[in-house]
């Protein structure tokens, strides 16, 4: 009942100034507001990594473990919020029945999470990335004619002492999809250099054989937002503000994407 309730509410695309209800996103939150028409007729597709048997990467932080899975379909859910505010259709392709958005720093692993619409995802990783594609394509082919894209997040995994900011990848056939990773890099450095001056911004867009990316069919790109094991790209994605901020700077990129393409 849960979820066939969910998609009643969730596949109407989101239009005018009306107040909607999309359970995936918790409680707290469910009620979400139209407050514009930027991507009216946009359709999303967003997968969050891993999911379900598979956590995916690991890190340490104090006496906590922090999985890959949680941290990036927490960012997926608020990005997904914000889009919908905006006037556009969007599809969660990996799901989960009792995690919305979560207001704390450290967020508890589960395996409940399915696959689009409600689907078991497989231990096999192939399997889960053939899972998740066939998911994508099929809602692709129900949307044709219509302004659409993936995106897909991750958080990386490298050496405790490489500190990464995030990154881009597209399918390097993919005209569309290395223009918008690179509005969506454009936005990431005009936002560090309004709030991090002095910092610097030194994220990057590159082309990658990722299976997701190469096998769907809508115009893809794919996200890491930090590494997992450097303390400072740790409090890049545990701290609320810093996921909402990730989720709303995407947002911003997407919508210049959206107009750069009507």
């Amino acid at each position: 009942m849960f979820w066939g309730m969910m998609a009643i509410l969730f596949f109407i695309p989101a239009t005018g100034q009306e107040t909607k209800t999309f359970k995936i996103f918790g409680p707290a939150l469910q009620q979400v507001k139209i407050t514009g028409s930027a991507l009216k007729g946009a359709v999303y597709y967003l997968k969050s990594g891993h999911g379900g048997p598979d956590p995916g990467e690991m890190g340490k932080y104090a006496n906590h473990t922090l999985c890959e899975d949680e941290y990036a379909y927490d960012v997926i859910l608020r990005l997904g919020r914000k889009l919908i505010e905006n006037g556009a259709t969007v599809y969660f392709i990996i799901r989960d029945p009792n995690d919305g958005i979560r207001e704390r720093e450290f967020l508890s692993a589960d395996k409940d999470e399915v696959c689009y619409p409600e689907k078991t995802i497989p231990l096999n990783q192939v399997e889960r990335l053939k899972q998740r594609t066939n998911a994508i394509n099929s809602l692709y082919a129900a949307n044709v004619g219509k302004f659409q894209r993936m995106v897909s997040i991750h958080v990386d995994s490298r050496s405790k002492g490489k500190n990464i900011d995030v990154f881009f990848y597209y399918d390097k056939v993919s005209k569309k999809g290395e223009k918008a990773a690179r509005i969506l890099k454009t936005t990431f450095e005009e936002k560090y250099r309004m709030h991090q001056p002095d910092r610097g911004y030194r994220g990057t867009v590159s082309s990658r054989n990722l299976y997701v990316v190469t096998h769907s069919k809508p115009v893809s790109v794919f996200i890491e937002l930090g590494n997992i094991h450097h303390s400072l790209d740790q409090q890049r994605i545990i701290s609320p503000n810093n996921r909402q901020a990730l989720a709303n700077w995407l947002a911003e990129g997407l919508i210049r994407d959206f107009r750069t393409n009507k």
